[in-house]
């Protein structure tokens, strides 16, 4: 393949939250194949302004696949065709000369469209305040191993604590379940000391927060693992309920 490329998007285009949207097709000549989709934009953007056209906007932060600012669906796939790959770090050697690319938005009632690419992912703020936080007092951080935590519960805390909550598994989800988000924030302090004394309050408060913003449920359909850029296992949303079971029988709910 030519590592340049001539690259048509089929871009979403929405002036605001109650306006209507629709496709907007754009042309994008000397693309190089080792560009980033966001780099793509980027010259999309110029072209767009120096025409005095409005550019596209979309969400973007640190490019490094660590904020998760970045989240588009790219042909129909939340962060694109590869996996474990935010929109950030895909690079433009995943498609072809002459490929039209579909660019749209999260799609999701508990993320209202701002403008274009962008939504407001507020709701997911609102289930952090909840409870996925540790404010109890710890003291002074001890010695590495006078709390002692088995090895498997500090990988799978570790693995649902690199959740950095970019939307795609809302996006994938058929039913715009936000139900691997709140397990990996729940999870991650549940199977740590640190999280443990107020592990019964939490993970009811952030489970009802998530309905509360009108997030669907879980039908373990498993398309939020499979978009997810950190690959993070649905077995979080598992022990998400049995914490939240637990906590209604402990209390008597």
């Amino acid at each position: 393949m030519s590592d340049r490329m001539t690259i048509h998007l089929s871009v979403w285009r929405q002036a605001g939250p109650e306006s209507s949207g629709a496709f907007e097709n754009y042309t994008v000549n000397d693309v190089n194949e080792h560009m980033s989709f966001l780099e793509v934009l980027d010259v999309l953007n110029e072209t767009l302004i120096r025409k005095g056209e409005l550019p596209v906007e979309f969400d973007h932060d640190c490019r490094e696949g660590i904020c998760g600012a970045c989240g588009v669906v790219i042909n129909g796939v939340a962060h694109g065709p590869q996996k474990r790959t935010a929109s950030c770090q895909l690079h433009m050697r995943q498609f072809k000369d002459g490929d039209t690319i579909v660019v749209e938005p999260w799609r999701a009632d508990a993320f209202p469209i701002i403008r274009d690419l962008v939504v407001d992912r507020s709701a997911f703020d609102r289930i952090i305040e909840a409870g996925g936080y540790v404010s109890v007092s710890t003291g002074n951080a001890p010695d590495a191993n006078a709390v002692l935590v088995p090895k498997d519960d500090v990988d799978r805390a570790f693995d649902y604590a690199s959740c950095i909550g970019c939307g795609a598994c809302v996006a994938a989800c058929p039913n715009a379940s936000a139900s691997l988000f709140t397990a990996s924030k729940i999870g991650h302090l549940a199977l740590l000391p640190q999280g443990d004394p107020e592990r019964s309050h939490r993970v009811v408060a952030m489970v009802d927060q998530m309905q509360k913003e009108g997030f669907g449920d879980c039908s373990n359909h498993a398309e939020c693992e499979a978009v997810c850029p950190k690959g993070i296992s649905i077995s979080s949303i598992a022990l998400m309920r049995r914490e939240y079971m637990k906590s209604l029988v402990s209390s008597g709910g």
